[in-house]
């Protein structure tokens, strides 16, 4: 039986590890081919919490997806940047001719009262979560217009982009912004047959939820925060009796809105959240 991306390629940002690295592969195992994208460097506002991917995380990517015996184009690319974004999407459209799917997941995590965030704290989230989501749209979207297709973008929000979370006050503003991109392209692309959504994920069990940071987030004030300190605050967050959720679990997500079996949804807000925002 035909998987459910048969003949698809999927345009994926943060593909390096965690989520991005999963859609990848989640895709890839129902039949899509996929281009991967990856800033594969440090962004100086993040590292006192954790290191972003690097070339060797992106070269796995590359073999577990080659494993599945799908094609794949993966290119070193800074969503911050349009020209190098273009460069790298334009290089995996002539190698694989076609994009059906775009994931705008590519995002960053960082901490602090909204009044002490530094200048520079704001300005790489809004940078990478927000105006970088707008370049992953911005590159893909006239060739899918041109192939007349149809097709699906989505974006991966937050439940902070459903509401407001402590110490995070840049990151929920930006996982908001994205929502009203993707609703105002929903409009402008249904035309065309192409579907837009955000994904609302809860805390997801990967790096960017387990550093020291996101541990002081939940026992502040404490000097040596731990995830076992942490763990009544993670709890705290989800309806569902889980601290977390896993990024397969965005995957199954990602999967379904690709597919033709949400052929008619779009303009959607999808919380998958272990229900932490009816909570």
């Amino acid at each position: 039986m035909a998987g459910r991306m048969e003949g698809k390629v999927a345009f994926i940002t943060g593909a390096a590890r965690g989520q991005g690295r999963s859609h990848a592969l989640r895709l890839a195992q129902e039949g899509a081919d996929i281009i991967a994208v990856d800033i594969c460097a440090d962004i100086d506002t993040v590292t006192p919490y954790y290191p972003l991917a690097t070339e060797d995380e992106l070269a796995e990517t590359v073999r577990q997806v080659e494993a599945l015996d799908r094609r794949i184009v993966a290119r070193k690319a800074d969503v911050r940047d349009l020209a190098g974004l273009q460069s790298a999407f334009d290089e995996g459209l002539a190698q694989l001719g076609q994009v059906d799917t775009v994931v705008a997941n590519a995002g960053i995590a960082t901490y602090g009262k909204a009044w002490e965030l530094s200048g520079e704290q704001w300005k790489d989230m809004i940078d990478v979560n927000l105006t970088g989501v707008f370049h992953t749209a911005k590159v893909a979207i006239p060739a899918m217009i041109e192939a007349d297709r149809g097709g699906s973008i989505m974006f991966t929000s937050s439940i902070g982009g459903l509401k407001g979370i402590q110490h995070v006050a840049h990151y929920v503003s930006a996982k908001h912004g994205i929502v009203g991109l993707m609703r105002t392209l929903a409009n402008e692309l249904g035309p065309h047959r192409i579907r837009v959504n955000t994904i609302h994920p809860t805390n997801v069990d990967t790096i960017m939820i387990q550093n020291p940071g996101t541990y002081a987030m939940f026992s502040p004030g404490d000097p040596e925060p731990s995830q076992e300190k942490a763990m009544p605050g993670f709890m705290s967050l989800n309806t569902l009796p889980v601290p977390w959720i896993e990024s397969t679990d965005i995957s199954n997500a990602v999967l379904w809105l690709a597919s033709d079996e949400a052929r008619y949804v779009t303009g959607v807000t999808l919380p998958v959240d272990a229900g932490a925002y009816v909570k």
